[in-house]
C-alpha cells in the first residue's frame, strides 16, 4: 500500500502523535478551510505508554486514571495552502497565512498561560516545535496543530450567523471578560509594541527587509480582521458609494480635522499601549464556540484574529451577530428609529461584562464612562466595516445605534479630545 501524501491528514497526525507515544486510531475530516487552506479532522488517539496516556488524561481534563491503551479525542487543523503565483502580493492570502501563525503560536505559547479557569483548548503537538522530531523533514512547509477535542466537555455547537440564548450570551460574556482581564497579567509592564504582527502587507514588508523566513512568534498587534488599516481598499469603495448614507456620514471630516469620523475611531480603537488594552479574540460570533448542555459555561475556538485591542471590539461583533435582538431594545416589535440611545437591555449586558471584566482591578482600571465612550466607537467602526463589506446580523440595531453616536456632539468632542492629547 502506498505511503499517502506528506500533507494528508492521516501521515501528518501520525507522525505528530508518535512524538507523545501515541497512535492514531481515526481520522475524520470534519471541514476544508476556506479556499483549500486545508483541514480540519477528529483525531482518535491510542495511547501506548502509561505515562503518555496520563499526561494527555491531565491535558483532557480527565478525572479518572488512564492507562496504556486509553484513548482521546483530539482534534488536527491542518494548514497546507494552495500554491500562489509569483507576482504581486496577495494581501488576502498573506492575511490567512499570517493569522495562521499566530493561531498556531496562541494555542502553543498563550494559552498555557491563561489558567484553566479560561476554557480554550489545550495544545498537544504543534509543528512549531517539531525540530529534530521523527518526521521533520516530511512535515517542513506544513503547519499542524493538534489540540484537545472541546465537544465532550461543551456539547452543543453555536450555528453559523445564529442569535444565542440568553444564558448563552451572558457564557459568552462570562468567558470574554475572564479572557481579556487574565489577559492584562501577560502583557508587559512597558506594553511594548514592536514584537506583535503588522498588518499584512507591512508584516511581510519587514520580514523582507530583515530576511526572516521563519514562522512568527507573536499575536497580531491589532485584532481582528476588519481595522482599517487593512480593509483600505473597502473603505476606498465606501467613500465612492454615493448610493450609502454612511458614505457621506463616515467617510467625511468634521470641523477641525483632516480625517474622517471612520478615521477617527479607527485611530482612537488602535493599541498604543493604553492600560485597559488587552488580547481580544478577534472573531467573536456564535459559530466560533461551544457551550455546555445548560448554556451557562462557553468556550470560544478559531483564534486566527487574537491580538491586541479593546475588549468593546469584540462585544461589538458579539453583539450584532450573534446577541438576540430583544436583549439589546426595549420592544423588538416596534419600528426602530433611525436614531437610537443605548436601551436598558444593552446597558444591562455591558454593566455584566463591565462588572466581570474589573472583578480584580476596580473600577478606577476602567471607568465606566471612559469604558462606554470606547463602546460607541467600536460599534461605528464595526459599522464602517459592514457598510464597505455588506450588512448581517441586527443590522437595524447596528444603524440606529451609530447613528445616534456619530451625531452625538459629546461623543464627537471626546473623540476629537482624546485623539488630541
Amino acid at each position: 500500500m502506498p505511503t499517502p501524501p506528506t500533507n494528508e491528514p492521516t501521515r501528518v497526525a501520525s507522525i505528530m502523535l508518535s512524538w507523545h507515544s501515541l497512535d492514531l486510531v481515526s481520522c475524520t475530516t470534519l471541514q476544508t478551510l476556506w479556499a483549500g487552506y486545508g483541514h480540519i479532522c477528529a483525531l482518535t488517539a491510542r495511547a501506548t505508554t502509561a505515562e503518555a496516556a496520563e499526561h494527555l488524561g491531565k491535558l483532557c481534563g480527565v478525572d479518572s486514571k488512564r492507562t496504556a491503551g486509553s484513548t482521546f479525542p483530539l482534534i488536527l487543523k491542518l494548514i497546507s495552502p494552495p500554491r500562489k503565483a509569483a507576482g504581486k502580493e496577495d494581501e488576502g492570502h498573506l492575511r490567512k497565512m499570517l493569522s495562521y501563525e499566530v493561531e498556531q503560536y496562541f494555542y502553543s505559547d498563550v494559552v498555557p498561560r491563561l489558567g484553566d479557569d479560561i476554557a480554550v483548548a489545550k495544545c498537544l503537538a504543534s509543528t512549531r516545535d517539531m525540530h529534530g522530531k521523527q518526521g521533520e523533514e516530511e512535515l517542513r512547509g506544513l503547519m499542524a496543530t493538534i489540540m484537545v477535542d472541546l465537544r465532550p466537555a461543551f456539547p452543543v455547537a453555536g450555528e453559523k450567523r445564529s442569535v444565542l440564548s440568553r444564558v448563552q450570551v451572558y457564557g459568552a460574556l462570562d468567558w470574554l471578560a475572564r479572557f481579556h482581564s487574565r489577559s492584562w497579567g501577560l502583557l508587559s509592564d512597558d506594553r511594548r509594541l514592536d514584537g506583535y504582527v503588522l498588518p499584512p502587507l507591512e508584516e511581510a514588508k519587514r520580514r523582507r527587509e530583515q530576511g526572516k523566513t521563519e514562522t512568527g512568534n507573536a499575536l497580531w498587534l491589532n485584532g481582528g480582521y476588519t481595522y482599517l488599516a487593512t480593509r483600505r481598499k473597502e473603505y476606498a469603495s465606501l467613500v465612492e458609494d454615493t448610493d450609502s448614507e454612511w458614505s457621506d456620514i463616515l467617510c467625511t471630516a468634521p470641523n477641525g480635522s483632516s480625517q474622517s469620523v471612520a478615521e477617527m475611531a479607527a485611530l482612537l480603537l488602535t493599541p498604543c499601549g493604553r492600560q485597559m488594552e488587552s488580547f481580544i479574540h478577534g472573531d467573536v460570533k456564535s459559530e466560533n464556540l461551544f457551550t455546555t448542555t445548560k448554556g451557562d459555561e462557553v468556550a470560544f475556538f478559531d483564534f486566527q484574529y487574537v491580538g491586541l485591542g479593546l475588549g468593546v471590539c469584540d462585544l461589538a461583533k458579539l453583539f450584532t451577530c450573534s446577541v438576540p435582538l430583544k436583549m439589546l431594545v426595549d420592544d423588538e416589535d416596534d419600528l426602530l428609529p433611525e436614531q437610537l440611545e443605548m436601551c436598558e437591555g444593552e446597558r444591562a449586558l455591558l454593566e455584566h461584562y463591565h462588572r466581570m471584566l474589573l472583578q480584580d482591578k476596580g473600577e478606577r482600571w476602567y471607568d465606566w464612562e471612559t469604558f462606554v465612550r470606547h463602546w460607541e466607537t467600536a460599534l461605528v467602526d464595526w459599522c464602517r466595516f459592514q457598510a464597505s463589506w455588506g450588512f448581517w446580523g441586527n443590522t437595524e440595531w447596528l444603524e440606529a445605534r451609530v447613528g445616534s453616536i456619530v451625531r452625538d456632539q459629546e461623543w464627537r468632542e471626546w473623540l476629537l479630545r482624546s485623539l488630541s492629547s
